[in-house]
C-alpha cells in the first residue's frame, strides 16, 4: 500500500482512468427524510418449507416423521415406517402478519421424531435451528435442495444424527421467488457439499457455550409515583421501591432468566446465564430484557438486541463473539409511570424507543467445547450460575459529560396543539428528566437534578484534571421555558423566538468509551462520503449526464484513500482497522475495472461496501445513551426526536467528531409509538433548528464556537464570582437577511385524492417562519404551476460559510383542495436552496439554478415527483438593488402570479404527437351504470385531442378511427417532458359526461420516434454465411423412438430427465432435437409484455390507497385498460417519406385492422407447483377452471386428490372473438365435498397483445420440423408460408431458396438440411427446414428482425385477490392461438400424464450367512438365531413379505429358497413408483403418492413370546445399486459404506441379477457394522411378461422352489435327550444341580425326622 512517495500506478492519466472526485449533480439539494418510522409496522410474510427426504438417521428400524416449527406454529409430515432414509416430499406454508424485526427473530426448527402416535409423543432423534432472518438474507431469500444437519440438543457429544433435505423460502409482500431448476440429482446427493448453511459458515460446526454475565442495572424508571405507592405506604408505613426486576434472555429458541431482585431500582445480580448452541450460530440476535416480576402483570421494562455479527469477526485473524463488560442502554416508552402504558410494545423492542428506560451492565463470552472432555454436561438446558462482583473501573473511567443545546427556531407546529403553551425537554439517559429529578443514583456519582439541591461527592474534589472547579453547583437546565405559538398559516404555528434563542445544558456522568464512538464516527464519515458519491453517480445516470464512470472511479478512489487514512489513528480496535483496509484494497482494485459498460454492476458492488461500512460503524458498546428531544404541550408529551449520541460527540480531531456536533441541524419531531403509523404520522408535529454539542466537561471551552456569530449570552443570575455557567438563552444582535425564490414548475404522478381518481393539487412551501401557496389546478395528477414564489426578508441565523454550504431545509407540502372541508395532504418533499451570498456573482456554473426532480413522499411511500428550483439570495448593504432582476415572460394574463423566469424555465420546441387509438378493455361499471359510449381524451401540456366515440362498447370496444395527431410545445430536454394524460369519459344522454378512469404516462421517452439510418442494413457485412455444421445432425438410430413422447421432451428441457442420466450421449441428443424452451416466468416478461407496437394503459379511478390500509392497492383502483400507442417527434420540414406511406396512419404503418376476429384458443396446462394448502390437512384437491369472455370451463370431475404439486397434462379448446374476449383467466380451485370450492390462485393472460405482436406469440416455433410423431408441427401455416408472409410484411427481399440447402433473405444466407422422413420412413425433399432456420434466427435480420416466440412452456405465478403480491403457487402452461379465417389446426397434442407402467419384481432369497447370533439356547447353551428375512418395496404396510423361519442357526447360515413377488406401477421418466391409497379410514378417495424405487431387505431373529429382534438391513435403489458379490467371502460392508467406488447396476437394464449383499446395522457408536449377508436373486418383468409366466409366492406353485436342505440340528434336543440333559446338568446348570440335590437330601432327612419323631417320643416317655 502506498503511503505517498512514488506515484500511484492508478493515477497515470489516460482518458480511460479519469476520476472525478467532486460532486457533479446537485444531489446535496435533496435531503432524504422519512417521516414515518418503518420498523414497527406489520407486514405480510409467507414461509414455505418443503421437506423432501431424510438420510442417515441414527437409530434402528425407526418410524420417523419430521416436525417443522416456526415460533409457536408446528406442522408434521406423515410417518414413514421402518426406515432410516424416509422420503416425504411434503410442502408446508406458514403465514404471518408481523413487523420485520419480529419475523426475522423467529426461529425455524426442523426436528425428526421417532415413532410418535396418538398415545405417545415420540422420541426426538435430532433437530436443526436457524432464524428466519438468515433465510431472508440469502440470495433469492431461499435455500433450495439443501441438507440440514441434525444434532441432539440433549446429547451434544453425540455428533450428527442424520440429515433432512429441504427447501426453505421466506417471501415478504412483493418479493418474487425464482425457483432454480436443478440439473442432475447426483450433485445433491453430495450431502456435505450441500448443507443448509449460509455462505461462509463452515460445514463442521462445533458446540459452544455462550456465557452472558449480568452484573447490575441502573436508571430503571420510577414506578412509585402512582396512587398504588401511596396506598402501600399507608399500609406498610414505608416507601419501598416498587419494582422487582429480573433479566430474561432469549437466544436460539431458548429462554433463560436471572433471579428476581425484590423492590429495587438499582438491582445487582452478579449472575451468568450459560447457553449451549452450535457455533457459528444460525440465530443472529440475542434478546435481553429487563422485566418487572409481578403475579398479575409481568411487563418488560426495556429490551436490547445483541447482534452477534457485530461483536465477532470471522476472518483469519478474527475473534469469537465478545462483548464488554459494557453498559448497554435500553430504550422504550416514556419514563412516566401509568397503569396502562400505551407504548408498552416499545419496551418489548418493537419500533423505535422514545425514551431511555434503563442501562444494564453485561458481558458476553463464547467458549468452543471439546466434546471429548469428560466434565461436559451433555444437555443444552440454560444454566444460571453466580459470578464475582466486577470492579467499578472495568467498564472505563467515569467522566463528567456536558451536553449543550440551543433552539434557534421551532416552526411547523401542528395546529391541533398550537393553542397551548409549548416547551421542549432534552434528556440524556436519566439525566434531565423532570420525573427523575429527585432520585440520585446510589453509586459514587453526582447527579444534576432539576431542582438544584446537590451533594458534594469525592469524585469531583479529588479529580486531578484542570477542571473548572467553580461550577460544581451548576444546575442542569433541561427544558426551555413554555411559550405560546404564533400562527404561520392555516395548518401550522411557530414559536416566536426571534432574537432570543433558549438554551439547555445538562451535566451527566458516564463511563468514558469515547474512543469507540470516535472510531464509529470515522467510519461513518467514510461511509457518508461514499453514499454521497454513489447518489451522485446515480443522479448522473438518471439525468443522462456524461461520464458516470469517471465519477464512480473518483468515489472509489476517495473510499480507498479514506480507508487507508485510518493509519493515522492509534487504533484501539485493530479489527476495525483491518476490515476497513480490506474494503479499501477491494475498492482500489475495483476502481481500475470501472468501464462505461459496467457502471451499473459496479455501483451495486459499491453499495455492498457501503452496507459493510455502515455495519462496521454500528458500535455495540457505546456507553453514552442517545439524546431525546421532547416537545411538551400543556404538560403532555406530544412528539419526540432521537439523536444518536455519537453524532453530536465532540473530539479535538475533526475526523472523529460526530457529524452534527457543533452544527445547526434541522430535526423533525414525530409522534411516538404506533400512533405514528399511517396518516397521523405524516403531518409534521414540529420542525426545529437546533444546535447540539456533547463532550467532556473539561473540553467544554469552545462548545459555542459552531453557533452563528453575533450573539450575547444570558446566564442565570447567580451573584458575582461564578463566571462560567453556560447561558440559558442567547440574544442575537446581528442577523442575515435573505430573499428566497422558489421556482415551482410542475409535478407528476401525484396521489389520487378524490374519488374520480384525480386531484386538485396546490403546493405550500415553508421556509423559516413563512409560508406561501401556489395556485390550485383542477382535476389533474400532473399540474404545471409554472410559478415563482418570492419570500421576502427571510431572517436566518447562522455562520455565513455554513449557511452557504448547508442552508436550512425548505419543506414543500402538496395538498388537494376540496370544495368543502379542509385540504387533504398528498405528500411532502424537502429541498435545500442554492445560496448566493451578497459578495458573490450571479452567474454560471451555480446560477441560475437548474430545474430538478424531487421525490415526493407520503409516509414512506413515494407519491410522485416535483420539478422545481430553489435559490436563496443574501440581501447585502445596498438592499434589493443588487439582486438579479425577476424577468418574467410578457403575458400578464395571470394577474399577480409570477411565472418561472426565462433563465430557469426550460427551452421549448414544437413536437407532434400521434396517437394510435385501438380500443378499450375490461371497463367496470361507473356509479352502478354500465359504460356504453366511451371516448378517450388525450392531453399533454395544455393541448389535446379526442378519439372517435365508440357507439356500442358491448358490441365492439374498438375505435373506428385509428390514428389522430396534435402539436404541442415541449421542453428540448427530454427529462423535463410533462406527462401525457389519458382520460376515458362515458357520454351519457343529454350531453352529460362521466369520467370513467384516467392514466398519466409519466415518461414519453419510449414513444419518441428517432429516424433510423438507412445504411445499417448492410452494416453487418454482405452475404454473411451462417453455417450449420453437418456433424450436428443426430443419427436417429440411437434414439428409441417408441419410448419418447412429449414428456421426454419436457423433462429433457427442464433437465430432470434422469431416465437417461447414464446414457449422457442420448440425453444430449434428445435436448438437441426436441428442445422445448421452459421459461421460469411469464412469457410477457421475456418479450417485454408483447407491447412492441400495441401498449396497454391501465385506467385508474377512486382514491389512492393509504399506507395504513395497504390492501387498497393500485390493482383495486383499476377500472379498465386503454389499448393504443403514441409516437412523438419534433416537427421539421424535411420529413422523409416512403413511397408506400399511408398519410392517414402517420407513423403507424403496416399495422393490422382492428375489426373483430374469431380465434380458436388452445390452452395446455401441464402442472402446478407449490400450491398454497387449502384444506385442514395441509393439502389441497386442485382442479383447473378456465374463463374467457362468456365461456367458462370447470374441470371439476378430474380433481387431483390431496396434492400440492398436481400433474394435470390437459388441453382445452375455447373459441373467442377479439376484441370482446381478450383476457384469459386460468384458475386453480380446491375441490371440497361439502360447501363451495375455494380459489387457490389464478393468473390472467392478455391474449390480444399476444395475437397481434410481431414476436408471433400465436403458436411457438418448434426447433425442428417434423410431420408425424409427438414432435409434429402444430401451426396450420408451414415454416415456408410464415417466412414468406414475414418477408412480405417487412418489405424484405426474399426468401430465395437456393441449391444445396441454402436460403437467402435480405442478403443473409442460412443453411439447413433439405430432406424429411414421412410416417413410412420415406425421404422427401423439402424447404421447410431452411425456412425454419431463418425463423429461428429472425432477430438477426436487419430493420424488421425480432425474436420469434419458440415452442415453450411458461411458468406463471398464481395470485389470490385477497392476498395481493404473495404467490400462491405456480402453473406451467402454454397457449396457442389460431385465427378461424385460416386453415384449421390439427388435433391438440397429447400431453396426458404418463401412465405408470406395470412391473413385477421377483426376489428369491436363497441363503443367508454370517448373521449375528442373538439368542443363547436354553438347552444347549450355544449362541444361535432363528433367522427369517423380511422384504418390501413400497412401504411396510402395503406389501411386506416374510420368509419362513430357519430355526436355531448356530453358524449364522440360513437356507430359505423363498420367493417374494412385488407387483408395482413405475414411471420410467421420473424413476418413481406410483401408489394410490387412502390416507386414512375416513378419506373420501385415494391419494396418489410417488416414491423412489427402493427394495428393502431386513434380517430378523424370530422370538415366540417376545417381539422379534431386528438384526440388520440393506436398501437397494433399483436404479443404481452395487452389483452383488459372487461369493459370501467377497461380500463386505464396503458395498454399503463405500458405494461411490462400487460398480453400480440398474435392475431396469439388467433385468436379472444374482449375488450376495451385506446386511448392516448401527452399533452404539453410531457406526455401521456388518450383521449378516444374504444371497438373493432379483428378476424384473413387465406386467405382460409376468402374466405370461406366473410364479407362486414362497415355495408355492407355479414354478415351485425346492425345499431348503436345513441341517436337522434345529430340533436336536428332541432326538438326543440324554445329550441335551447332560449339557444342561453338566455344563450350564452344574452348580444349580448340586445345590438342588443337596437341598433335596436335607428336605428328605427333615421329613423323616418329623415323621418318626412323635412315635419315638411316645416310646421314650412310656419307656416301652
Amino acid at each position: 500500500m502506498f503511503m505517498g512517495g512514488g506515484p500511484d500506478p492508478d493515477t497515470i492519466s489516460l482518458a480511460s482512468v479519469t476520476a472525478v472526485t467532486t460532486n457533479v449533480s446537485n444531489k446535496r439539494s435533496k435531503p432524504d427524510i422519512k417521516m414515518e418510522p418503518s420498523s414497527g409496522r406489520p407486514v405480510d410474510y409467507q414461509v414455505s418449507v418443503t421437506v423432501i427426504e431424510a438420510r442417515q438417521l441414527v437409530g434402528l428400524n425407526m418410524d420417523p416423521m419430521v416436525c417443522v416449527e416456526i415460533g409457536e406454529d408446528k406442522k408434521y409430515t406423515s410417518m414413514k415406517e421402518s426406515t432410516n432414509c424416509p422420503y416425504y416430499n411434503e410442502y408446508f406454508v406458514f403465514d404471518f402478519h408481523v413487523p420485520p424485526d419480529v419475523m426475522f427473530d423467529k426461529i425455524l426448527k426442523l426436528s425428526v421424531i421417532h415413532s410418535k402416535n396418538l398415545l405417545r409423543s415420540g422420541t426426538l432423534v435430532g433437530s436443526f435451528k436457524l432464524d428466519v432472518g438468515t433465510i431472508y438474507s440469502q440470495p433469492e431469500h431461499q435455500f433450495y435442495h439443501k441438507w440440514a444437519l441434525l444434532s441432539d440438543p440433549d446429547d451434544i457429544s453425540a455428533g450428527c444424527k442424520g440429515y433432512v433435505k429441504c427447501d426453505v423460502a421466506v417471501v415478504a409482500k412483493g418479493d418474487t421467488i425464482k425457483t432454480p431448476h436443478k440439473a442432475n440429482e447426483s450433485d445433491e446427493d453430495d450431502i456435505e457439499g450441500n448443507l443448509l448453511l449460509p455462505e461462509g459458515v463452515p460445514a463442521e460446526r462445533q458446540w459452544a457455550r455462550y456465557y452472558l454475565k449480568i452484573y447490575r442495572a441502573e436508571g430503571l424508571p420510577r414506578m412509585n409515583t402512582s396512587i398504588m405507592a401511596n396506598v402501600k405506604k399507608a399500609f406498610i408505613g414505608e416507601n419501598k421501591d416498587l419494582v422487582d426486576p429480573y433479566v430474561q434472555v432469549q437466544f436460539a429458541g431458548q429462554k433463560g432468566k436471572s433471579s428476581v431482585q425484590k423492590s429495587c431500582y438499582e438491582p445487582i445480580w452478579n449472575e451468568q446465564l450459560v447457553f449451549t448452541e452450535m457455533f457459528p450460530p444460525l440465530c443472529r440476535r440475542m434478546k435481553i430484557q429487563i422485566r418487572d416480576s409481578d403475579k398479575v402483570n409481568d411487563v418488560a421494562i426495556g429490551t436490547h438486541f445483541l447482534d452477534l455479527r457485530n461483536i465477532s469477526n470471522d476472518g483469519d485473524k478474527g475473534f469469537l463473539p465478545t462483548l464488554g463488560p459494557a453498559w448497554v442502554n435500553m430504550y422504550g416508552s416514556t419514563r412516566t409511570y401509568t397503569l396502562m402504558d400505551e407504548y408498552q410494545e416499545l419496551n418489548e423492542g418493537l419500533g423505535e424507543g422514545v425514551s431511555f428506560r434503563a442501562r444494564l451492565l453485561i458481558s458476553l463470552g463464547v467458549e468452543i467445547l471439546d466434546p471429548s472432555s469428560p466434565d461436559i454436561t451433555n444437555s443444552t438446558e440454560v444454566q444460571l450460575e453466580g459470578v464475582p462482583n466486577i470492579s467499578e473501573t472495568a467498564t472505563g473511567k467515569v467522566e463528567e459529560f456536558f451536553l449543550f443545546g440551543s433552539f434557534l427556531e421551532a416552526t411547523m407546529i401542528d395546529r391541533k396543539i398550537g393553542d397551548k403553551p409549548i416547551n421542549f425537554e432534552v434528556t440524556i439517559g436519566y439525566y434531565g428528566n423532570e420525573i427523575d429529578g429527585l432520585a440520585r443514583p446510589k453509586t459514587k456519582r453526582k447527579k444534576g437534578g432539576g431542582d438544584g439541591d446537590e451533594e458534594e461527592t469525592d469524585l469531583i474534589h479529588n479529580s486531578s484534571e484542570e477542571e473548572m472547579d467553580d461550577d460544581e453547583d451548576l444546575t442542569s437546565v433541561a427544558t426551555t421555558p413554555p411559550m405560546k405559538p404564533v400562527i404561520t398559516d392555516r395548518n401550522y404555528f411557530h414559536l416566536p423566538y426571534f432574537e432570543r434563542k433558549p438554551c439547555i445544558y445538562i451535566k451527566s456522568w458516564w463511563q468514558d468509551q469515547r474512543r469507540r464512538l470516535y472510531n464509529a464516527n470515522i467510519i461513518d464519515n467514510i461511509a457518508d462520503k461514499l453514499e454521497d458519491g454513489l447518489n451522485d453517480v446515480q443522479e448522473i445516470i438518471k439525468t443522462e449526464k456524461t461520464y458516470p464512470e469517471r465519477r464512480l472511479r473518483g468515489v472509489l478512489e476517495e473510499l480507498s484513500q479514506g480507508c487507508r487514512s485510518l493509519y493515522l489513528i492509534d487504533s484501539l480496535v485493530c479489527q476495525l482497522k483491518r476490515r476497513c483496509e480490506n474494503i479499501g484494497q477491494q475498492a482500489k482494485a475495483m476502481r481500475s475495472q470501472v468501464k462505461k459498460s459496467t457502471v451499473r454492476d459496479k455501483i451495486k458492488l459499491a453499495h455492498n461496501f457501503l452496507t459493510k461500512l455502515r455495519f462496521l460503524a454500528d458500535e455495540p458498546q457505546h456507553s453514552v445513551p442517545d439524546v431525546f428531544i421532547w416537545m411538551i404541550g400543556n404538560g403532555k408529551r406530544i412528539a419526540y426526536a432521537r439523536v444518536p449520541s455519537k453524532d453530536i460527540l465532540y473530539s479535538s480531531t475533526e475526523e472523529e467528531t460526530g457529524k452534527d456536533c457543533g452544527k445547526v441541524k434541522t430535526i423533525f419531531l414525530r409522534i411516538p409509538g404506533k400512533k405514528g403509523f399511517g396518516p397521523a404520522g405524516w403531518t409534521v408535529q414540529s420542525k426545529i433548528e437546533i444546535y447540539l454539542w456533547l463532550g467532556l466537561n473539561r473540553q467544554r471551552k469552545d462548545y459555542l464556537s459552531g453557533l452563528p456569530n453575533g450573539f450575547e449570552e444570558n446566564k442565570l443570575s447567580k451573584g458575582p464570582g461564578l463566571p462560567c455557567s453556560p447561558p440559558i438563552s442567547l440574544t442575537y444582535m446581528m442577523k442575515q437577511i435573505f430573499q428566497l425564490r422558489v421556482h415551482m414548475y410542475q409535478a407528476r404522478s401525484l396521489f389520487a385524492a378524490d374519488s374520480t381518481g384525480l386531484s386538485d393539487p396546490f403546493a405550500r412551501v415553508f421556509y423559516s417562519t413563512q409560508s406561501q401557496v401556489t395556485e390550485i389546478l383542477a382535476e389533474t395528477l400532473c399540474p404545471t404551476w409554472d410559478q415563482l414564489l418570492v419570500f421576502e426578508n427571510v431572517e436566518l441565523f447562522g455562520e455565513a460559510t455554513e449557511l452557504r454550504d448547508d442552508p436550512p431545509i425548505i419543506v414543500i407540502e402538496i395538498y388537494d383542495q376540496d370544495t368543502v372541508g379542509k385540504a387533504d395532504f398528498m405528500g411532502r418533499t424537502f429541498a435545500k436552496p442554492v445560496v448566493k451570498m451578497a459578495d458573490e456573482h450571479y452567474g454560471p456554473p451555480r446560477f441560475p439554478p437548474q430545474l430538478e426532480y424531487y421525490q415526493i413522499y407520503r409516509g414512506n411511500c413515494s407519491a410522485g415527483e416535483m420539478l422545481a428550483a430553489f435559490e436563496l439570495l443574501q440581501i447585502g448593504p445596498n438592499g434589493k438593488a443588487d439582486l438579479p432582476p425577476i424577468d418574467g415572460p410578457t403575458d400578464m394574463d395571470r394577474g399577480p402570479i409570477l411565472p418561472v423566469p426565462l433563465g430557469i424555465r426550460p427551452v421549448l420546441s414544437k413536437y407532434r404527437i400521434e396517437v394510435l387509438f385501438w380500443g378499450l378493455r375490461d371497463l367496470k361499471r361507473v356509479n352502478l351504470a354500465q359504460v356504453d359510449r366511451p371516448r378517450v381524451d388525450i392531453e399533454c401540456a395544455g393541448k389535446g385531442i379526442q378519439s372517435a366515440l365508440i357507439p356500442n362498447y358491448k358490441k365492439n370496444p374498438n375505435f373506428s378511427t385509428l390514428v389522430k395527431w396534435f402539436e404541442v410545445d415541449l421542453p428540448e430536454n427530454e427529462l423535463l417532458h410533462p406527462p401525457l394524460n389519458i382520460r376515458v369519459v362515458d357520454c351519457r344522454a343529454f350531453g352529460r359526461y362521466t369520467l370513467v378512469g384516467s392514466n398519466a404516462v409519466t415518461s414519453l421517452r419510449k414513444f419518441i420516434y428517432r429516424a433510423t439510418d438507412k445504411q445499417d442494413d448492410d452494416k453487418d457485412g454482405k452475404g454473411k454465411k451462417r453455417k450449420r455444421k453437418k456433424g450436428d445432425e443426430i443419427e436417429e438410430e440411437e434414439l428409441d423412438e417408441s419410448m419418447l413422447d412429449w414428456w421426454s421432451k419436457y423433462f429433457a428441457s427442464i433437465e430432470t430427465l434422469t431416465e437417461v442420466s447414464n446414457r449422457k450421449t442420448i440425453n444430449a441428443s434428445i435436448i438437441f432435437v426436441f428442445s422445448n424452451k421452459v421459461y421460469p416466468k411469464e412469457l410477457e416478461s421475456e418479450f417485454d409484455n408483447f407491447e412492441d407496437w400495441l401498449h396497454s394503459f391501465n385506467l385508474f379511478r377512486g382514491k389512492g390507497g393509504d399506507d395504513d390500509d395497504q390492501n387498497v392497492t393500485d390493482e383495486d383502483r383499476i377500472v379498465g385498460k386503454f389499448k393504443g400507442s403514441m409516437c412523438m417527434y419534433k416537427v421539421s420540414d424535411d420529413m422523409s417519406r416512403d413511397m408506400s406511406f399511408d398519410s392517414n396512419m402517420g407513423m403507424f404503418q403496416n399495422i393490422p385492422h382492428n375489426d373483430p376476429i374469431n380465434v380458436l384458443v388452445r390452452i395446455y396446462v401441464i402442472r402446478a407447483t407449490d400450491l398454497h394448502p387449502a384444506d385442514i390437512n395441509g393439502k389441497a384437491d386442485p382442479y383447473i377452471a378456465i374463463r374467457l369472455g362468456k365461456t367458462e370451463i370447470k374441470d371439476k370431475e378430474n380433481y387431483i386428490s390431496k396434492q400440492l404439486n398436481p400433474l394435470f397434462g390437459k388441453s382445452f379448446d375455447v373459441e373467442a372473438t377479439f376484441p370482446m374476449d381478450s383476457t384469459l383467466t386460468v384458475s386453480i380451485y380446491d375441490w371440497d365435498l361439502v360447501g363451495t370450492d375455494d380459489l387457490i390462485g389464478e393468473t390472467k393472460i392478455d391474449l390480444e397483445n399476444r395475437f397481434y405482436s410481431k414476436h408471433r406469440a400465436t403458436c411457438g416455433i418448434t426447433s425442428n420440423y417434423a410431420i408425424h410423431g409427438y414432435n409434429v408441427w402444430r401451426d396450420p401455416m408451414k415454416p415456408t408460408q410464415i417466412l414468406a408472409k414475414l418477408c412480405k410484411d417487412g418489405k424484405l427481399d426474399g426468401p430465395h431458396y437456393g441449391p444445396e440447402g441454402r436460403v437467402k433473405v435480405e442478403n443473409r444466407v442460412f443453411m439447413a438440411p433439405t430432406e424429411i422422413e414421412d410416417e413410412n420412413g420415406l425421404k422427401k425433399k423439402t424447404d421447410e427446414h431452411l425456412a425454419l432456420t431463418v425463423l429461428k434466427h429472425w432477430e438477426e435480420i436487419p430493420r424488421v428482425g425480432c425474436k420469434l416466440v419458440p415452442e415453450h412452456v411458461e411458468t406463471r405465478p398464481l395470485l389470490h385477490p385477497d392476498k395481493p403480491g404473495i404467490e400462491q403457487g405456480r402453473i406451467e402452461m402454454w397457449v396457442d392461438l389460431f385465427p378461424k379465417d385460416m386453415t384449421a389446426p390439427g388435433p391438440a397434442l397429447d400431453i396426458a400424464p404418463r401412465k405408470p407402467k406395470k412391473f413385477e419384481l421377483r426376489v428369491i432369497v436363497w441363503n443367508t450367512d454370517e448373521v449375528v447370533l442373538e439368542d443363547d439356547d436354553i438347552f444347549t447353551g450355544e449362541k444361535s438365531s432363528d433367522i427369517f428375512v423380511r422384504g418390501w418395496l413400497k412401504g411396510q404396510q402395503e406389501d411386506k413379505q416374510d420368509t419362513d423361519v430357519h430355526y436355531h442357526s448356530i453358524t449364522g447360515e440360513g437356507n430359505f429358497n423363498w420367493r417374494f413377488v412385488y407387483p408395482f406401477d413405475y414411471l420410467m421418466a421420473e424413476e418413481k413408483i406410483v401408489i394410490s391409497k387412502k390416507e386414512s379410514m375416513f378419506a373420501w378417495d385415494e391419494t396418489e403418492y410417488k416414491i423412489p424405487a427402493r427394495l428393502n431387505l431386513q434380517v430378523w431373529d424370530a422370538d415366540h413370546f417376545s417381539a422379534d429382534d431386528f438384526l440388520g438391513a440393506i436398501e437397494l435403489d433399483l436404479n443404481r445399486f452395487p452389483r452383488g458379490a459372487k461369493t459370501a467371502k467377497q461380500c463386505t460392508i464396503e458395498m454399503v459404506t463405500n458405494e461411490g467406488e462400487m460398480p453400480m447396476v440398474s435392475i431396469f437394464k439388467q433385468k436379472r441379477i444374482k449375488g450376495w449383499w451385506p446386511f448392516v446395522a448401527r452399533n452404539e457408536e453410531d457406526e455401521f457394522e456388518l450383521t449378516g449377508k444374504v444371497e438373493a436373486e432379483l428378476h424384473l418383468l413387465t406386467g405382460e411378461e409376468a402374466e405370461r409366466s406366473p410364479v407362486g409366492e414362497g415355495r408355492n406353485e407355479p414354478e415351485p422352489l425346492e425345499k431348503p436342505n436345513r441341517p436337522d440340528t434345529s430340533l436336536l434336543w428332541f432326538l438326543t435327550p440324554f445329550k441335551a440333559i447332560k449339557n444342561l446338568v453338566c455344563n450350564q446348570y452344574k452348580w444349580l444341580a448340586i445345590k438342588i440335590v443337596t437341598a433335596l437330601l436335607l428336605l428328605v432327612m427333615l421329613a423323616l425326622f418329623l415323621y418318626s419323631m412323635p412315635g419315638y417320643m411316645v416310646k421314650k416317655m412310656l419307656g416301652v
